[in-house]
């Protein structure tokens, strides 16, 4: 009975899960040239993705593809993103884990 409503809140509210996997993917075919294969970027005026918070990701991305943030070429690439793609890129970046040394 408990998961029926679940589901049920969770379909009327249109939310779905994210996939990691579609994430990944559709990062490979055009965030990686500007923010590096696994998140971490090389290029000084991109920032590095991993291991940012989803909530925070998906956020931005929504913002620059409804022009409230505005960047030339990332008001460009999140233009055609679904609500489904922010969150799947998102759960993409989160889930890559960064450790971070104190330098020797």
């Amino acid at each position: 009975m408990i998961m029926g409503l679940l589901w049920t809140a969770c379909a009327a509210t249109g939310a779905s899960a994210a996939d990691i996997s579609a994430g990944k993917a559709r990062a490979g075919s055009a965030c990686a040239v500007c923010h590096g294969v696994l998140g971490l970027s090389t290029l000084p005026n991109a920032p590095s993705l991993a291991g940012q918070p989803e909530i925070y990701l998906a956020e931005q991305l929504k913002n620059y593809r409804s022009g409230k943030r505005t960047h030339e070429v990332m008001s460009v690439i999140a233009k055609p993103l679904s609500d489904q793609d922010i969150d799947n890129l998102a759960a993409w970046y989160a889930s890559l884990q960064i450790e971070v040394r104190e330098a020797r």
